[in-house]
């Protein structure tokens, strides 16, 4: 006994070391994907008149850092407390066996209990040891999800993992990278490129749900349901796959619901499916959603999601963490609304982006440039062109309502004449298009934005050259 409380001492002396994590978990909701309005400083300069408020304005902003002070180490304490709870769990052997009420488990022989002991030491969680005297950076990350999932109960962390840990054993979630679930998970889900913090973007697309045959056949047998969810989870560890549980490092996703063309899940069976996964993903993959942007929302969703919503709340605060996590954006707001958290070189054509697929011309490390055309007004982008012998191509998008659009070369040589490469009275938004023209003369490529609107519109651009033998030369040969 007295062997087995030095161990126990030992490992809590060991747990008690803690690693600095960024709690970037504190999100905010985006109504229609509007921004909030800026925070205005409570300081006040030495020429600005005073009056009762500003003399309240010190006071409340120590009792804003006390606040902040007890709560962080509140979050601390919980977490070293967390830590030995954990150590003492797998030393103990009942991190994956509830003890009983006299705080003991079922008897085991001395062997059997040593080599339960060993294999819990070496237990991971999204390839991160979750033995604390491991010492592992990622160790800590991972425990605090589960005490901010449960508002840093300790005692509730631990049951979460607990039972997250059971249901990856037997969903057997560690070797499902590696099962093939079939081709038709492309068309519901997909990982593309990052956000503007570096989190992986994973895409849930309900409108090939229109599709009645598929929706039959998902819910067809127990079999099928099964593979659905496995499906899901799938792609869930393949987006963990992408994250780096270390200090600094991109720890969660940012997920993209686009319900463009989606009627609903038309079955009840369905509606049950994607219960069943939505709980799934909230019980064993606490706070490894940073973001969830919900796109071209239609009027029946909102309204159903605001309700349910408000009714929940009343039964459950805890939910109240997911809602600060969504964005909604109504049909006409997608692209608007998801280039404020993506970059245009890692958004999809199809979202107002830049990105194609397999694309042998640009890259994500061509960057874009801006160019903000006031209300009413037109303005132009000029892409030089001083070389001959060079195509000139270009990627242009524009980010909000229509806009009268115009491209063409203009030579330096006054004696010559402009080219008009394309001229449309109307561009819409969000629409990305590409062009390019081969350089014979010096001169330059022009593109004029009629902005009709009495909104200032945003436009992003990028282009590069390459050099080209002209078609003649191969035809003389």
């Amino acid at each position: 006994m007295g062997k087995k409380r030095e161990k126990t001492k030992k490992s809590r002396e060991s747990c008690i070391q803690i690693h600095n994590i960024d709690d970037e978990f504190e999100t905010e909701v985006f109504p229609n994907g509007e921004e909030p309005n800026e925070k205005v400083s409570g300081t006040i300069s030495p020429n600005q008149e005073t009056d009762d408020e500003y003399f309240e304005t010190p006071a409340v902003e120590e009792d804003e850092k006390k606040c902040v002070i007890e709560m962080t180490r509140r979050k601390e304490k919980a977490l070293i407390e967390f830590r030995c709870r954990v150590e003492d769990a797998i030393l103990g052997n009942y991190l994956l066996r509830k003890p009983r009420n006299n705080g003991n488990v079922v008897p085991l022989s001395p062997k059997e209990s040593a080599n339960e002991i060993e294999q819990l030491k070496e237990i991971t969680l999204w390839g991160v040891p979750i033995m604390p005297s491991k010492r592992h950076e990622g160790t800590d990350i991972v425990l605090a999800k589960f005490l901010r999932a449960k508002d840093y109960k300790v005692h509730e962390a631990l049951e979460m993992l607990r039972n997250t840990l059971k249901w990856r054993k037997e969903f057997k979630a560690d070797e499902i990278l590696d099962e093939n679930l079939g081709p038709d998970i492309e068309k519901l889900a997909y990982i593309n490129s990052i956000d503007k913090e570096g989190r992986p973007l994973y895409y849930q697309i309900y409108g090939a749900f229109k599709d009645r045959q598929m929706c039959r056949k998902i819910v067809s047998s127990q079999e099928n349901c099964e593979m659905f969810i496995r499906r899901r989870v799938q792609y869930m560890e393949k987006s963990i796959k992408e994250l780096k549980f270390e200090s600094g490092g991109v720890n969660s996703i940012v997920q993209i619901i686009d319900l463009k063309n989606s009627q609903g899940p038309v079955t009840k069976e369905l509606r049950s499916l994607y219960r069943k996964s939505w709980m799934l993903f909230q019980n064993h993959y606490p706070e490894l959603i940073h973001r969830t942007i919900v796109i071209n929302v239609p009027l029946w969703y909102y309204v159903s999601h605001v309700l349910s919503s408000r009714l929940k709340n009343q039964r459950r605060n805890s939910m109240l963490s997911t809602l600060r996590k969504l964005v909604f954006a109504r049909p006409g707001k997608a692209p608007e609304t998801l280039l404020k958290f993506i970059s245009p070189e890692n958004l999809p054509v199809e979202y107002g982006g830049l990105q194609r697929e397999n694309d042998p011309e640009f890259s994500p490390d061509d960057k874009a440039s801006e160019l903000r055309v006031r209300a009413n007004t037109s303005d132009r982008i000029q892409i030089p062109a001083p070389e001959v012998g060079v195509t000139i191509i270009w990627d242009l998008t524009v980010v909000g309502c229509e806009v009268g659009y115009k491209e063409e070369f203009v030579p330096d040589d006054e004696g010559s004449y402009n080219v008009l490469l394309q001229k449309d009275k109307e561009k819409k938004a969000g629409e990305s298009f590409r062009n390019s023209f081969y350089i014979s003369e010096p001169g330059k490529i022009v593109i004029t934005i009629d902005n009709y609107m009495l909104k200032r519109k945003k436009v992003l651009y990028r282009y590069k050259t390459r050099p080209t033998v002209p078609m003649y030369v191969f035809l003389k040969k």
